[in-house]
């Protein structure tokens, strides 16, 4: 049964991003299919609550709205569509991995450019260099940040949130409404299903491209540097997109990945559902994250990554030394760490500090999941990879 008071409509909705944005191109219909699923999984599996029915129509519309003023802007502006994207360094771990922290990283270089919470929250008009650091959408995207954390404070000591921080593809995916940013936000398991085996992601990394060459308009910097664990599901439409993109695949134990996924979207999820436990967030990830790491397995084997556009980092091995291991990046990319960049790095380190805002605490026991069953399943990957086990607990 759908959940009493939520019914939107995609026409009402659409109606409604044509009205605020004043305009009428969605760039075509590709999204429509997503758009639907979305919907139907709100009505009918995300169990909302007040808050969640208030909140649900807020988000589509914002990426509806985006949607219509970033075709409006390659309209007028064709050149935007005619400048290339560097092949970009991605980083296509699992979350959980460490890819938070060496995304923000990374971004310290000058040369790279990391798409950032308040660009991606509001592309239009597009970021311009002289006023990167002080725009006016930085304190927007702040204070809806510092809402966020007043509503959960332990959200902080799990995934740190800010307007000037690195943000995820799927953020800027979610305009086309494929997407695992809406599975964060609430629970659709036919859209889950759908999504990573049935979508066409084709016309969703098509839309990535032309995000960022909008983004990188009057702002450009030598090379983009990306990061979404989504990529994982579909890696042949990233590569088909980006054939000459630079991988960074972060490796973790899946059964310390799992609880630790599964409690932060649990949290996120109590905003908009009364009807969430992170036991059946956990049931729910699961088994498509382990697919997803042996999809990544499969590409090795066949051939879609090739051996020198990866690089593979082990989650330990990062956090023992991260600098070491960004140095060791680089060298790979056969380009100098500079003392200056380093120092930025180092600085960001000692700014962010892992558990500044609180320890996130989760165990396995949590999900309900069986440790020897999650051991098995997971063989394949974490044998591949030689990713090694950490305790459960």
């Amino acid at each position: 049964m759908g959940d009493v008071g939520f019914a939107l409509g995609a026409e009402e909705l659409l109606d409604a991003a044509r009205a605020e944005a004043g305009l009428g191109d969605f760039g075509g219909d590709t999204f429509r299919t997503g758009l639907d699923r979305v919907l139907a999984g709100l009505r009918d599996e995300a169990h909302l609550n007040d808050v969640g029915r208030a909140m649900a129509p807020e988000v589509l519309r914002g990426y509806l709205v985006n949607r219509l003023e970033v075709t409006d802007w390659h309209r007028r502006h064709p050149e935007i569509g005619q400048a290339p994207v560097v092949p970009p360094i991605v980083m296509i771990g699992m979350g959980r991995t460490g890819t938070t922290i060496l995304h923000d990283l990374l971004g310290q270089d000058p040369a790279h450019r990391i798409p950032l919470t308040w660009e991606v929250d509001q592309p239009c008009p597009p970021p311009e260099a002289a006023t990167f650091e002080t725009d006016p959408r930085i304190a927007e995207a702040q204070a809806r940040a510092d809402i966020l954390n007043q509503l959960h404070p332990e959200f902080q000591a799990m995934h740190p949130t800010g307007a000037q921080l690195g943000q995820e593809c799927i953020r800027y995916t979610g305009c086309e409404f494929t997407s695992l940013i809406f599975l964060s936000q609430f629970r659709m398991p036919a859209y889950f299903d759908w999504l990573t085996h049935e979508a066409d992601m084709a016309p969703a990394y098509r839309w990535h491209r032309r995000f960022l060459q909008l983004l990188q308009w009057h702002n450009p910097r030598d090379r983009w540097v990306l990061k979404s664990g989504a990529h994982l599901w579909s890696l042949p439409a990233l590569l088909a997109e980006y054939p000459d993109a630079w991988l960074i695949q972060t490796h973790r134990d899946p059964l310390r990945v799992i609880p630790s996924l599964s409690s932060l979207f649990a949290t996120v999820r109590r905003t908009g559902s009364d009807d969430v436990s992170i036991d059946q967030v956990a049931a729910e990830w699961a088994p498509p994250i382990l697919e997803a790491l042996d999809r990544a397995v499969d590409a090795r084997e066949d051939g879609t990554i090739r051996p020198e556009q990866v690089i593979d980092v082990q989650y330990a091995a990062f956090l023992a030394d991260p600098i070491g291991t960004i140095r060791s990046l680089y060298d790979r990319w056969g380009v100098e760490l500079t003392p200056a960049t380093e120092a930025r790095m180092r600085a960001f380190l000692a700014d962010h500090a892992q558990d500044r805002h609180g320890v996130h605490r989760y165990t396995l026991a949590d999900t309900g999941l069986d440790e020897g069953d999650l051991r098995e399943r997971a063989r394949r990957y974490t044998e591949f990879f030689d990713v090694t086990p950490e305790p459960a607990g």
